[in-house]
This record gives C-alpha cells, structure tokens and sequence, in this order.
C-alpha cells in the first residue's frame, strides 16, 4: 500500500529531505520504490531525460514477467509505481551536487535548491561518440546516436550502423525503415545477445562489414546531408566508401557522471567507484547506483 497519497507526488519541492535521488531511470525508480516504502519520502529530480534511455528504446525482451514491452511504456509505469508508493517527483534537473559535508546541497536548472542527509546517483549514462570532426559537422544532419528517434526519417534509404553492441538493436531496428543497413564493426565478432545475432544475420536488408572502423563521414555542404561514410580495414589500411544517406553511432555509452566528477572517487573512465557487492560510494551517505557503476 501508499504510504503517502499519490496526488501529493508532484507537491512543492521541500527545502530538504532526508533522501534526494537524483535521476530516473530503472535505478532510479526502483531506488525511489524501496525508500518510499521505508517511510524516508524520497525526494526524485528526473533529469533531462525522464524515463532515462529506455524512452528511447522500442521491444524489451528481457523484462521479467513481460514477453515484450514497449521501453516508454516500462518506464511510466515504473514512475506510476514510485508515486504510488509516496516517492515525491519532480521534473527539473540537478546542475549542481555540493557532497563536502552534510547536509548535501542540490542546485537545480529552475533555480531551487534541496538539502538532502543522503544521495542515490541514478544518473545513467550518454551516448559515446567517435570524436572526429566529420562526426560532429554532420550531427542532426545525417548522423545519430539514436535509432528509435530518427530511424523514421530514413525510409526507403541506406544507412550504417558503427558498433557490435547494442548496435545490432538499433540496426535490427533501422531495417524497418531502410532499405539496405551495412553494419560495421571494428572486431571479427558480435558482443550482442546471440538471439539477436542471429536475427541480425537471417535479416536480408543487413550487410556486415568486419574489421572496419570509420576514418570519415562524407556528404554535401549546401544542403548540409551525408552522403556516405569512408572506412578503413584495421589490419591492412585500405580504405573504401560506403554510400550512405545516414549514419547511425552505436559504439556504448558513458558514465553520466559530471555531477560528482571532482568529488567522489571514479575509475575505469568516469564510472562511480562502489564497495563491492553495495552501492556505497567513497562519501558516506552518498550512494549509486544503476550505469553510473556499471563498467563491466
């Protein structure tokens, strides 16, 4: 049962709280279910992404209890369930994390600012990026991070997907608006699940280029637009061009970390360091959980 109503969920951000949870993700929601139930009245600050990266996420297969669930639809009733239990939630951003002594001080991106005794990190994570120059001219215009969010504009039209993780979902993905998906992967071999592997190799719009990893994106200035991709073999350095109208990175994703980065111990490039087998961080009262942790 609620232990506070859920029409109080969305009330004025109280001055402070005794947990302030900062994101909502899985982690998040799931964190804030637990703590509502141990009568602490968590304080959630979604974040810019509420529902973190399963909003953008189509078929969940692996949802125990669901054959297949839409991502979005997950993550409402994941808020749904939090408020239910009395978790307060707000929709603003925490831009600042003061963690040098109790209470800790959130600053948010409307101007309010929350104390809190103790801190859940559930930030998630972003979307890697190769970090050549091409790469970033081109953003918004012919090359993506997210295949749920600008597959669409690719009906009819070839693309690339670069990775060999999650990269298979979002070409899995992309073949129900493009007409050809070259997938190309830096390795001879998939880090995917195997059901998807095979999925991927069984699908007839799908090319797998192996051990190729991307020199340049190329396209047209006036109109700026993609026009394909030029790629090198890893082992031998010969390079061609794989005509393309959209380029999609799928290459992981990093620890949304800034928050803390100067505060709490990190490792493994930007991932928050937890004892083993908890979620406490290296500042008492400070915990994490969720991507932020996740290095493995």
């Amino acid at each position: 049962m609620s232990h506070v109503p859920a029409e109080i969920a969305d009330a004025v951000l109280p001055a402070h709280t005794r947990l302030l949870i900062v994101g909502s993700g899985p982690a998040g929601y799931t964190a804030a279910v637990y703590a509502a139930r141990a009568m602490l009245e968590p304080v959630l600050i979604q974040g810019m992404q509420p529902g973190g990266q399963l909003t953008i996420t189509t078929e969940v297969e692996n949802w125990p209890g669901e054959t297949q669930v839409q991502g979005p639809d997950l993550m409402v009733r994941m808020e749904a369930h939090a408020k239910a239990m009395g978790a307060r939630i707000f929709v603003d951003t925490v831009v600042r994390l003061d963690l040098k002594a109790r209470p800790f001080v959130a600053e948010l991106d409307s101007g309010a600012r929350v104390t809190a005794d103790a801190v859940i990190l559930a930030t998630g994570a972003q979307a890697r990026w190769l970090g050549l120059e091409s790469e970033e001219k081109f953003k918004g215009f012919g090359v993506s991070a997210c295949a749920t969010c600008d597959g669409f504009f690719y009906r009819g039209r070839e693309v690339v997907v670069l990775g060999g993780g999650t990269a298979v979902e979002e070409a899995l993905f992309l073949t129900n608006f493009a007409s050809k998906v070259t997938l190309i992967h830096r390795r001879d071999s998939l880090r995917a699940e195997k059901i998807l592997q095979e999925r991927l190799f069984r699908h007839p719009k799908v090319e797998v280029l192996w051990n190729h990893q991307l020199a340049e994106v190329e396209g047209t200035t006036a109109p700026l637009g993609v026009t394909g991709v030029r790629v090198r073999h890893v082992a031998t350095g010969e390079e061609r061009v794989v005509p393309a109208d959209g380029v999609f990175v799928a290459i992981g994703h990093a620890p949304a970390s800034e928050l803390v980065r100067d505060q709490l111990e990190l490792h493994n490039g930007g991932y928050v360091k937890v004892e083993p087998g908890s979620t406490r961080t290296s500042i008492p009262g400070v915990f994490a959980a969720g991507e932020p942790t996740h290095h493995i």
